[in-house]
């Protein structure tokens, strides 16, 4: 398992990833293709939006972006694993390296009708914290019905 930050060598490897991700929550967010069948990378990586991949012997296997709120404040934009990789919980490890290595307090979101990303959050925010974390559902300005979750390292 290897998790690299994205930069300009592997930014084509996220944009490629990104296109699965996009195909895949396309239904639940009514968001189709471009005329080039390509799906716009929400949010960009810029400012304080940071990618990461993570490779499997070699492979990229996911993707995350994660902006920085404040210092030491995070929110998961966007989390996709490829398919032939949701095995052996790669997700969970993946991002809980990432929780570990950034610490903070972070937000995870997740649109409405997205019911394996709640079920997958929860059962990772549950483990990691011990169960100390805060869920709630609210009206997101762009996303609409959101369930979020929330904790801090302690």
């Amino acid at each position: 398992m290897n998790i690299v930050e994205v930069d300009n060598c592997n930014i084509h490897v996220y944009a490629n990833l990104y296109q699965g991700y996009g195909a895949e929550f396309s239904k639940i967010i009514a968001e189709k293709p471009s005329v080039d069948g390509l799906f716009e990378i929400y949010p960009k990586l810029e400012g304080n939006v940071t990618g990461y991949l993570l490779y499997i012997d070699g492979v990229p296997a996911a993707l995350t972006a994660i902006e920085t709120k404040s210092p030491a404040e995070y929110e998961i934009c966007d989390f996709y694993v490829v398919p032939y990789f949701r095995q052996n919980q790669l997700g969970k490890q993946f991002i809980t390296q990432l929780f570990k290595r950034l610490r903070g307090s972070w937000e995870i979101k997740q649109v409405a009708g997205a019911d394996h990303a709640v079920n997958f959050w929860r059962r990772v925010v549950s483990e990691y914290t011990d169960g100390h974390y805060i869920e709630d559902q609210y009206q997101d300005k762009k996303w609409g019905l959101v369930t979020r979750q929330r904790f801090n390292h302690v």
